[in-house]
Order: C-alpha cells, then structure tokens, then sequence
C-alpha cells in the first residue's frame, strides 16, 4: 500500500518539517507484521513529495494477528487484500510513524502546524464494495477533488463489471496536513470497512479526536460513524450524541459560516456551570447525569471545589468519564477529590444528599413526565443541595439551525424542549413548591428575537425563618 503527499508552491519544502521526517534520508521501520519505507522522492522550495510504502507479510500478518480471513478459503489467512489495500494498516502507521503531523504539532516550526497547503495525494489502492460513488461521496465535501482510476475484473468478460479496488487521487487547493492525515485516518478504514484489530470503546475516542471538527456536519456523518465503529449500535449511539451537539460560531450574524472561530455549544454551557458554581464560592459539587465526564474534568481542575461526586444511570457512560479523566493516573490527592456512582435520578439516594451544589446540565429534556417528576422529588426534595443549577435546549431557536427541520427537535432522545416561556413556568413552580429562589440565564450566541439556543435556571434555597 502506498501514499504518496505531494505540495507545489512557495516553501513546499516546509512539508518535511511537519511530517518530521528529514528529506535527505530514507527511513526503514519495522513492524510485526511488515516494513514501512518512508522517502522524498523530490524535494526543492516549489515541489515536495513524501512517499510512505507500507509492505505486509501475509505469514508474518497470519501469525501476529488474530482476524478471520480464510472465511471463504482455508488459506484465507495467507492469500487475502490485506498487503495492498489502505486500510486500517496504513492508518495504524500513519498514527505511529507521522503522528505529530496527525496531531497539528511541530515544535521546531509550531506556526507551520496552521499553513494552508495546495496538495496533491494519491493512495493505492482503496477498497469500495459501494464503488467509486461512495469514495466521492466521503471525500468531496470536504473541499477535495476526486478522481477515481477503476479496473475491469476481466478485459475478456466485460459483464463481470469492475473491481471494488480503485487508485485514488485526492486534490485540494488549500488544507493543513493535519487536517488531510485526520480526513485520511477516519475514512480509509471505513472505506476498507474491515479493522484489523478489534473495536472497542476506545474507538468512539479515537472517531471524535480525529473527527469531531469535521465531521458534525459532513452529509455522510452518520453512515461514516457507523461504519468505523463496525456498526456496533451502542458505541455509535455515543458518538452520534456527541457529533450532533449544536455549534455556535462567535459573531452576531448566525448565517456567517467561513473564517469565523467555532466553540462548541456545550463547551459553552460547561464553563457557564463551572464559573457560576465559583462565583458562588461552591466547594462541594454533585454532577446529575454526569455522562462522559466532561463536566467532572473541568471542575476537577479548579481548587476551589474540595468534594466532586458524578453520577449517571449508564455504567458505560462512567467508565469512559473514568477514562476522559485518566482515572489510573489521578494522584491520591485527586482521587479524594471525586468520586463516580452509579444510579437513578427516579429513587431517592442518599449518596447525593449534603452537596453544597448540584449541576443538571442537558438532562431533564431526555426524561419524560412522570421520570421528570420523580426527579423533582429526589433532587429538590430530599437531596435539596443549597444551589442547583439546571440547563436545557431553548426550543424557539431552533427555526436558525440549519437542516433542523419545522418541529423536529435537536436530538432523537429529547422527550421535550421548552420554550424560554415554559422553562421559566417550570422553575418557578419547582422553586415556589421546594422553596428555592430562581434566575435564568440565556447561554451561546443571543438573537434578539429567539434568545439564546441553550437556556440556564440557577436555583438557590430561601433561607428559612
């Protein structure tokens, strides 16, 4: 298998301080299973071509790993596509051998890491059961230029039609190499769709650091996010949940979409919650349908708040927050500070009682009325931390996203989404019922009309007579 990166144009030769590989040297690597071969084939300020040769040994291959292919045949394990086809091979070697180009660093040159280049990329091959329509579908909307070189399976017996294996070249006009190498890492191996090594929660990680940024609003985002975690309906459940979080960009006309800074909507609602709870001068904090963790890890990072508890109903969910928070490598220190449970937010529990603060961000709109009532009961009732914060979708934004469809709501597991109207007719009648003052807060982006597209309610108890 190879790939071949080629760049015309003032300073090409920039291209071998990002890829950190020295264009003077051919360099050799082993692996367990091949040779990957790594070379300049021509090199000057206006032209440079990088060349990564990937050899596979199909006896070495059949010993090091475990996958079925002699499925068809029993010497499937020797005779198979595996030492040709880019596949998750190459992206394995990619990671490994230019992962810091893969990763948008370079310390010699950091401000190369965001230099548009003119780029010129041939793979060979790609495999597509779908054909060439499916390989253009992948990788035209993110600004390349397909051309698909096919083959027929036999000269002589045209109506055998043409192989699913296919030389690729890629052009785009402008792109950082670490955008093409993390375009590269996601959509051959869905494009192979057979992994060489086994899909585990892991990957959904992988899938958002690769892809996050592009691939919330690529057309195939759902086909492709199935395909690179093998169909496996939980893991891409959690990452869908994850890429369909609205984006916000920072600017007063919300049609803008080109040069503009993008912050993630959530991320907003997440520091809102943590700076609210500071400004407070919160120690102790209970996260209600803590999630992944994201919320856990920010305020883990801040002093001030001594007591951190997450909670959440899926145990899957907290064992990838252990993992967004490097659970094993927390010092003592640390450990102290927090800790995750599982449970409901429908049965009373008594490991939630005594916070000084609670944050329910995202939550309430999942569960429907007789759920949501229960958790009134246990949240407000017994537990009754003296501050609690609440977030939720504002409803009547939602007519200036674009592709949400008239009703539609922003998540496919949204039992509601309230208007500001509705939310503010909610809290004040948890606060008047369970004695607690409220105050509202719009959160991302305001549009005079509509508000913002998340919406906050701060709840803090009356002080009794």
């Amino acid at each position: 298998m190879v790939l071949n990166i080629k760049t015309t144009g003032e300073n090409a030769n920039n291209l071998g301080f990002l890829l950190h590989k020295h264009p003077s040297r051919y360099q050799t690597e082993t692996l367990p299973y091949g040779t990957v071969h790594m070379f300049y084939p021509e090199i000057s300020k206006e032209l440079c071509s990088f060349v990564m040769f990937v050899e596979i040994n199909s006896i070495a291959l059949a010993r090091t790993t475990k996958d079925n292919y002699s499925a068809t045949f029993k010497l499937g394990h020797y005779v198979n596509d595996r030492p040709y086809v880019a596949s998750s091979f190459l992206t394995t070697v990619i990671s490994k051998f230019l992962g810091s180009a893969l990763n948008g660093k370079c310390n010699k040159h950091p401000n190369l890491v965001e230099e548009q280049f003119s780029l010129e990329i041939e793979v060979s091959v790609v495999k597509s059961i779908k054909g060439k329509l499916q390989i253009a579908n992948f990788f035209e909307p993110l600004g390349y230029k397909v051309s698909v070189e096919e083959k027929q399976l036999d000269s002589s017996n045209l109506n055998w039609g043409v192989s699913s294996y296919f030389n690729l070249k890629l052009e785009h006009n402008s792109i950082t190499i670490s955008d093409l190498l993390s375009h590269l890492y996601v959509l051959l191996p869905v494009l192979d769709n057979n992994k060489h090594y086994y899909v585990s929660e892991d990957e959904v990680e992988k899938l958002l650091n690769k892809g996050e940024t592009w691939l919330k609003n690529h057309p195939a985002k759902e086909l492709i996010t199935k395909k690179y975690l093998k169909f496996k309906k939980s893991y891409t459940q959690l990452a869908l949940e994850q890429l369909s979080e609205e984006i916000i960009t920072e600017t007063n006309n919300i049609s803008q979409q080109t040069d503009i800074k993008k912050t993630s909507l959530h991320q907003i609602r997440l520091e809102t919650v943590v700076e609210t709870f500071k400004a407070l001068h919160v120690k102790t904090i209970v996260d209600l349908g803590c999630g992944e963790g994201k919320l856990l890890k920010l305020l883990l990072k801040e002093a001030q708040f001594q007591n951190i508890l997450g909670m959440d109903i899926s145990y899957r969910s907290l064992e990838i927050a252990k993992k967004r928070l490097y659970w094993d490598t927390l010092s003592e220190y640390q450990k102290q500070k927090i800790k995750l449970i599982h449970g409901s937010l429908n049965y009373k529990d008594q490991r939630i009682s005594g916070f000084e603060g609670a944050a329910l961000v995202e939550v309430i709109e999942h569960l429907d009325k007789p759920r949501l009532e229960s958790l009134e009961q246990v949240v407000f009732k017994y537990a009754k931390p003296q501050y609690i914060i609440v977030t939720t979708p504002n409803r009547e934004y939602n007519v200036l996203f674009e592709g949400l469809k008239e009703g539609q709501m922003r998540h496919q597991d949204h039992r509601f989404e309230w208007t500001r109207k509705e939310f503010e007719m909610w809290g004040s009648r948890i606060a008047e019922t369970f004695n607690y003052e409220v105050t509202y807060k719009p959160l991302g982006e305001i549009n005079e009309q509509y508000g913002g597209p998340s919406q906050m309610a701060i709840f803090k108890t009356k002080n009794e007579a």
